[in-house]
């Protein structure tokens, strides 16, 4: 599953950080990295962006960049 398709209150693990060049940079030096615990809090009202809990930081992403990100253990 890709993390722009989980829903509010899901949590999960990163699995995969996809993406090229400068964006693949930014998503991992924002602490996105593989083995990485995920907690969707919230989405905008127009689901666009998502709002992540991640390392215990919150962090907004647009809905695009999600989709490049591979979550397991959804739940």
């Amino acid at each position: 599953m890709v993390l722009s398709d989980m829903g509010e209150g899901q949590r999960g693990t990163i699995d995969h950080v996809g993406g090229k060049g400068a964006l693949r940079r930014r998503l991992l030096e924002m602490g996105i990295v593989q083995g990485a615990g995920v907690y969707v809090e919230k989405y905008a009202p127009l689901k666009d962006p998502l709002e992540l809990i991640i390392k215990g930081y919150h962090l907004s992403l647009r809905v695009e960049e999600a989709a490049q990100i591979r979550v397991t253990d959804v739940r």
